[in-house]
């Protein structure tokens, strides 16, 4: 008999391609469960059309329609367009938007025949790393209901980590999809800058944000992500590099990169010991393990969120209450329009962040704030990529830990200390990837990362296998 929880989606796909088992039954089998876990909040929304569309690609299949996806739900992150469906953010701004066309990403899932079930709950405009700022409130643990499930793709890990879904997809800007991936114990990849495509996707910060994949085994992931990679012609920042469907597994002579400065900055931390623990299980394994140096990677979190809030004030700038965002019922002039809906419309955290972003580009600290973080961000792209040059790939955690409790880091600073180890993959636009490896003082799950040079996916999804594979042991 079929174990659909266990089961991969290839074999998924097989199951309905042979008529064994049809997408409609399966599509109801994934809505009894979201509404069984209704209290984690981890979906938003139920889309009212999936269970019917499920019903056609049935009779698609039946007509002998092929696709890598045909018949598989999955469910997308809120800030990800679907045609005639909502997508709000999180937000109460955007609360009542209806799409009017599909994200490249959507078409290209919907082309391989998947169904996309729903959306998922995030942090308020992809802002945060515990879910806990959403307009819908906030989403819980897989795990463990007390802790937080991380952020901003909180909502799409918990519908894979509960079986929600087979698969759901992120965006990563600081580490929002590989973070909730370590602390709900799947894995998350955020591919390389460019490699798939944005269009349609909500921005933050236009020069990080990346669409990832969410999943609990890596030839999900692989799957997903070679589906949804590719140019796009209405996105110039996406890359024409083919994609190959076939990805290398064999782990022989594999160069992995140990940042000395991390071996300081993980000092006394809950994921030091797990750290050291791979490294010595890869060297086992034949992996070489070498030592190189990130001087600058220190700098990296004031060096993000100074780029960040730049470029989300620049993003949301656009959400004014006069178009198709929420307006405030109280304003009696065009000023009072922006400020009150604006003032209404915004979390306290996205607000936050816009203020930030104003002061970071403001006449008087333009250059002691933007212009230096830019810099930054060159130095430590040469040195990842000087780095990068003696080895395969570079081990970092993924968090410092386990996921820690709702409601603990009430000072947005200890939150934001919370993507330490997540932002250099996309500050220097590189691709990265958290697999689950070990789990901490109270048997909650954390994950280990990898970065690797441009476009090396292939890379990401070889450690991926050795790890997933440790970890069982």
């Amino acid at each position: 008999m079929l174990d659909i929880l266990n089961e991969s989606i290839e074999n998924l796909v097989s199951s309905i391609q042979s008529g064994s088992l049809k997408s409609v039954d399966l599509v109801d089998f994934y809505i009894d469960r979201i509404n069984k876990f209704k209290e984690y909040n981890a979906v938003i929304e139920i889309f009212d059309d999936a269970r019917d569309l499920a019903l056609e690609m049935d009779k698609k299949i039946a007509n002998g329609f092929k696709g890598k996806l045909a018949g598989i739900p999955i469910i997308i992150k809120d800030n990800i367009l679907y045609e005639n469906h909502k997508a709000s953010c999180a937000s109460k701004m955007l609360e009542n938007f209806v799409s009017p066309f599909n994200a490249t990403v959507v078409d290209k899932l919907l082309k391989e025949g998947a169904i996309i079930l729903g959306r998922a709950n995030m942090d308020e405009f992809a802002m945060g790393s515990s879910t806990e700022t959403s307009f819908y409130g906030k989403t819980l643990n897989a795990l463990d209901k007390s802790r937080v499930p991380g952020g901003s793709s909180g909502g799409s890990a918990v519908a894979v980590a509960l079986n929600l879904c087979p698969v759901a997809l992120g965006t990563d800007t600081g580490g929002s999809v590989r973070q909730p991936a370590s602390f709900n114990g799947i894995i998350g990849l955020k591919p390389s800058y460019g490699r798939v495509s944005r269009y349609g996707i909500v921005a933050y910060g236009s020069s990080l944000d990346q669409v990832g994949v969410l999943a609990k085994n890596t030839d999900d992931t692989k799957l997903i992500f070679n589906i949804i990679s590719g140019h796009s012609e209405n996105d110039m920042t996406s890359i024409k590099n083919e994609v190959k469907d076939s990805l290398d597994s064999v782990i022989e002579n594999l160069k992995i990169g140990v940042p000395v400065e991390i071996k300081e900055m993980i000092k006394g931390m809950p994921c030091e010991n797990a750290f050291y623990t791979l490294i010595d299980q890869l060297k086992n394994l034949n992996c070489e393990i070498v030592d190189v140096s990130l001087p600058n990677i220190k700098l990296v979190l004031p060096t993000y969120y100074i780029i960040a809030t730049a470029e989300a004030t620049s993003n949301l700038a656009r959400f004014d209450g006069v178009k198709y965002t929420y307006r405030s019922k109280d304003s009696k002039s065009l000023e009072e329009v922006y400020l009150k809906s604006r003032s209404e419309g915004f979390g306290e955290e996205v607000k936050r962040r816009i203020m930030l972003g104003n002061y970071v580009l403001s006449s008087g600290y333009y250059d002691a704030y933007y212009k230096k973080a830019k810099s930054l961000q060159n130095e430590l792209k040469n040195e990842f990529k000087s780095a990068l040059k003696n080895v395969d790939l570079i081990l970092l955690p993924t968090t410092k830990g386990e996921a820690y409790k709702l409601g603990e880091k009430t000072n947005p600073i200890d939150s934001y200390r919370e993507d330490i180890f997540t932002v250099s993959a996309n500050i220097t636009s590189l691709p990265a990837i958290s697999v689950p490896y070990m789990k901490g003082e109270h048997n909650m799950p954390f994950g280990m990362q990898f970065i690797a040079n441009y476009f090396e996916e292939n890379k990401l999804f070889k450690i991926s296998e050795i790890v997933e594979k440790l970890a069982k042991n």
